[in-house]
């Protein structure tokens, strides 16, 4: 017999009113699981039918890493406590403050109340919950240390938001040099450029050619702002459909790992989420092939992937995991014998830790250090540039009385 949706509303025995959804092949079916869960039948009805049917926009989701690792500890903590599975996605549901974040914990709490796995009300809402979080709450589930389980994803999560905000805090610095230089360029072009342009028009004579580069751009500025501001919108707005796809991520991965400067930063990180991730998976009990294909999915460098697919097969005919963690360069020779030394003495999850810990610092040192390179760097270059820019102006005046006589 099919399975299907059902829409109820109820009293529980406390005299409150609750409803929800929940699975079963009939009515009848619905009605004794919720007299058998100690809950007053109100109203049964069949969802998606007639003007019970659900409209629903699609929406954005939005749901932060950092929220999800706080939702992660604090139902680490309640079932650590000893609250049941339903009441603490209840409380947490309540106190959200993110309305997406509030309607996916409500229909989680949902799908659990009608029989569900807390693993599969997660897998169900993929774009919200990751791999990682999937996996891990499944194998808690199976071991029976979910709140052990809940505890790690939230400690891998911080970890990961603290990776992030050390690259933010590296790049933040050169991009806002690079918009006030744009800024203070198009205004020089825009307004003073035309007024020098006036005044050697009167003066009469030929032009420096810096001069006459500089006056030709000004004079395009009424064509070049307007065609910049449309390209910039396009491609925002290509880059919010397209730039996380597969296909864009072929393309970009390999030559961000190339980056004369930025590049060892892209691989340090990639080998710090490998790492990490892939040892909390370990320590939680998944199979290596499931973290493995879990791993491939949230290194967040397709290179990576590539490269821990192939380890996968690798490992599927029967090798070990450091063998063919030699073949591929991304992975530096310190990383490939440190895993062989965990896989010999049997802790190849605490190995994978303390690689992760050792990137993380390589991390935050050469963000530190690529911040002290680029200010200088970027300072020098907006003073040549805007310098450029005023010299160019000037020279024509340099020549100002030969023009008058």
């Amino acid at each position: 017999m099919s399975t299907l949706q059902f829409d109820y509303k109820v009293r529980d025995a406390a005299g409150r009113f609750r409803e929800g959804k929940v699975k079963a092949p009939s009515e009848g079916a619905v009605a004794e699981r919720l007299v058998a869960m100690g809950y007053q039948p109100l109203q049964i009805t069949r969802a998606g039918t007639g003007l019970n049917t659900e409209i629903r926009l699609p929406v954005a989701r939005r749901v932060k890493l950092k929220e999800l690792a706080v939702f992660s500890r604090q139902l680490a903590t309640m079932i650590d406590s000893g609250l049941p599975l339903l009441r603490s996605l209840g409380i947490l549901a309540e106190q959200a403050e993110n309305p997406e974040l509030r309607r996916v914990l409500t229909g989680v709490r949902q799908a659990v109340e009608g029989g569900e796995a807390l693993s599969t009300a997660f897998a169900a809402e993929e774009a919200v919950f990751p791999p990682l979080m999937v996996n891990m709450t499944r194998a808690g589930e199976a071991g029976g240390f979910l709140d052990s389980a809940m505890r790690q994803v939230a400690d891998t999560f911080e970890a990961d938001v603290r990776l992030r905000g050390k690259v933010k805090s590296a790049m933040t610095y050169p991009v806002v040099v690079l918009i006030m230089a744009a800024l203070m360029c198009i205004g020089m072009l825009l307004f003073i450029v035309p007024i020098f342009e006036n005044m050697f028009a009167d003066l009469g004579g030929e032009l420096p050619l810096p001069t006459q580069v500089l006056v030709t751009i000004s004079g395009a500025m009424g064509v070049l702002v307007p065609a910049g501001v449309v390209a910039t919108v396009a491609f925002v707005a290509w880059w919010r459909r397209y730039g996380r796809t597969q296909r864009v991520r072929e393309v970009l991965d390999p030559l961000k790992l190339r980056l004369p400067v930025f590049g060892p930063l892209f691989a340090k990180i990639a080998l710090t989420r490998f790492t990490r991730n892939l040892g909390t998976l370990l320590g939680s009990g998944v199979p290596i092939l499931q973290a493995l294909d879990v791993v491939a999915e949230t290194c967040g460098s397709t290179v990576v992937a590539h490269a821990v697919a192939d380890v996968r097969r690798s490992v599927a005919a029967g090798e070990s995991v450091a063998g063919p963690l030699a073949r591929h360069e991304v992975f530096p020779a310190m990383v490939v014998q440190m895993i062989a030394s965990g896989e010999e003495t049997g802790a190849m999850d605490q190995m994978l830790h303390r690689i992760a810990k050792f990137y993380d610092e390589e991390v935050e040192a050469t963000t530190e250090a690529l911040t002290s390179l680029i200010e200088p760097l970027m300072i020098a270059g907006l003073g040549l540039v805007v310098g450029g820019m005023i010299v160019a102006l000037y020279m024509p005046i340099f020549s100002v009385f030969e023009l008058i006589g």
